[in-house]
């Protein structure tokens, strides 16, 4: 179940950042010139999107190690993805755990310790981090400049007629 729920979250990851950065390139390609403060908009979405894909492929590869961990076929104990450390700390893992923030694939081990496996890229983590803090940041300016842009500008004449 826990594989589906790895696997159903790197596909809905994956189109929600394939969304984030088309509409991103599409802000910066259509509006950016004219208004410079949309530039800060686009690399929001653009960084946003490549932060939910980078989270989305280590989805993928904690749900395959699920997947790998799951399978009873012969050689499958120790679990297979925990096999990466020495054979004798291999030797006592009796379970695992996933989590999610920070992702991670995690062994447990019969005296009660664990360790975490290099199943989910280093690289995940650090990179959904910075992403996502550099698209919040954008997006703040943005928001900022746009409330700026608003204060500036001079009000529109009324519509109404003066009786």
């Amino acid at each position: 179940m826990l594989a589906l729920v790895l696997f159903a979250g790197f596909l809905a990851g994956t189109a929600t950042a394939l969304v984030l950065v088309l509409r991103g390139l599409r802000k910066a390609l259509s509006s950016a010139r004219r208004e410079p403060g949309q530039a800060l908009r686009a690399a929001a979405f653009v960084l946003g999107g490549a932060a939910v894909g980078v989270y989305a492929w280590g989805m993928a590869h904690a749900g395959l190690a699920v997947l790998d961990a799951e399978d009873g076929g012969t050689g499958s104990s120790p679990i297979r993805p925990c096999r990466e450390a020495d054979p004798d700390r291999a030797v006592h893992v009796v379970d695992y755990h996933v989590g999610f923030v920070p992702l991670d694939f995690e062994c447990r081990l019969s005296g009660g310790g664990s360790y975490t496996t290099s199943t989910v890229p280093g690289y995940v983590n650090p990179a959904t981090a910075v992403l996502g803090l550099a698209g919040v940041v954008c997006g703040i300016f943005s928001a900022a400049d746009a409330e700026r842009r608003t204060r500036t500008s001079p009000t529109p004449p009324s519509s109404k007629g003066d009786s």
